[in-house]
């Protein structure tokens, strides 16, 4: 009998890649499996998840506001407002297992399941699990984990060391290189840097390239630069008209990720699990400024498990705007660095993520 499945969470896209791929790893084991997806109001999720082919259901969650303190106060009314609309999906879509995958949504409707003795897997994807991770890994019945040491948080008999699942199109980079300078109109023969600040951006190495933009003109370095859905038209609107004359290719969003990934001698990139993961899938030197505005500095954390197996450089973010451009150029100046990076990341590598959650989700439901 078709199981029915609900993955709960989202917030970002590095949340809700992971939970598509989830999903469709559950469909191609059974083409009949019925998913539901629980996001969070408002969010990315309620836009990505049905363009993927998937129901989904908001809940009036947020998280805790750590600017504007005030925006707190109704805080507690939502998320009971949400737990009471988990219980009611749960008893109507009456799953048969309940996945979380992180993200605003997945706290109420995993605390629901384990009221309502549905069981339920934990997709921890960073390396220092979250109060809510921590709380609610008690009552899961596997719990899959991308980092090594994640007994320091779980019940060490119900951790799964599965990898982060990622977008198979983005890490399907293998030959595609002259197609990639193809496409952007870039030329081959110069290096290319690749700059990404996940779907939403990140200030910081917006302003940083925007600093160092000389420095990489002067240098005949190309750039392949995603701003963020925040940040796009500032930067257009400040340097647009002249870029492409100068190796420079701005975007709100890559749709083809390949590609850029392809293309690029060096890739500077934000520290999100689900980003880090295809970063580990892809053979190239990395140079990673995690972002200070997370819960539990936990992208510093994903950071540092690279960088203390030599398998990524860190900026750290305060820094960044004086540090990154220097020490982005001075590491495409030092091949052998370059392919040390490149080497110690791939090892680190865990592929096929998807299908061993996907797997473990069908056992718990069985």
């Amino acid at each position: 009998m078709a199981k029915r499945i609900i993955i709960s969470g989202g917030g970002t896209g590095g949340h809700i890649f992971p939970a598509i791929a989830i999903a469709n790893a559950l469909k191609k084991l059974d083409a009949k499996t019925e998913i539901l997806f629980v996001g969070a109001t408002g969010r990315m999720e309620m836009e990505k998840v049905p363009a993927a082919g998937y129901k989904i259901i908001g809940l009036d969650i947020q998280g805790f506001q750590r600017s504007g303190l005030a925006k707190n106060l109704l805080l507690p009314f939502k998320i009971i407002g949400s737990l009471l609309k988990s219980f009611k999906i749960i008893k109507n879509f009456k799953p048969d297992a309940v996945v979380g995958v992180g993200g605003y949504a997945s706290g109420p409707l995993l605390y629901a399941a384990s009221l309502k003795k549905v069981p339920y897997l934990i997709q921890e994807q960073n390396s220092y699990a979250g109060v809510t991770n921590k709380f609610l890994g008690k009552g899961a019945k596997k719990i899959c984990v991308a980092f090594d040491k994640m007994e320091k948080f779980f019940p060490v008999n119900k951790i799964i060391k599965t990898g982060n699942p990622v977008r198979e199109s983005a890490i399907d980079v293998a030959g595609k290189r002259e197609e990639a300078f193809n496409f952007f109109e870039l030329d081959p023969n110069k290096k290319t840097v690749l700059v990404v600040g996940g779907s939403l951006g990140a200030g910081t190495l917006n302003t940083s390239m925007l600093a160092g933009l000389e420095t990489f003109k002067e240098a005949e370095v190309q750039l392949i630069w995603q701003t963020g859905k925040f940040y796009y038209k500032n930067i257009i609107e400040r340097y647009g008209n002249q870029s492409k004359a100068e190796g420079i290719r701005i975007y709100e969003f890559l749709d083809r990720m390949d590609l850029a990934f392809a293309a690029a001698d060096v890739i500077i990139s934000r520290a999100g699990a689900g980003t880090i993961a295809e970063l580990c899938l892809v053979n190239k030197p990395v140079v990673l400024v995690p972002s200070p505005n997370v819960a539990e500095d936990h992208q510093t954390k994903n950071a540092n498990a690279l960088v203390s197996k030599e398998a990524a450089i860190l900026i750290v973010d305060r820094h960044a705007e004086s540090e990154l451009v220097d020490q982005t150029m001075k590491l495409l100046k030092d091949e052998a660095k370059m392919l040390s990076l490149s080497q110690n990341i791939t090892k680190m590598g865990l592929a096929k993520a998807d299908e061993l959650i996907a797997k473990e989700v069908i056992n718990i439901a069985s």
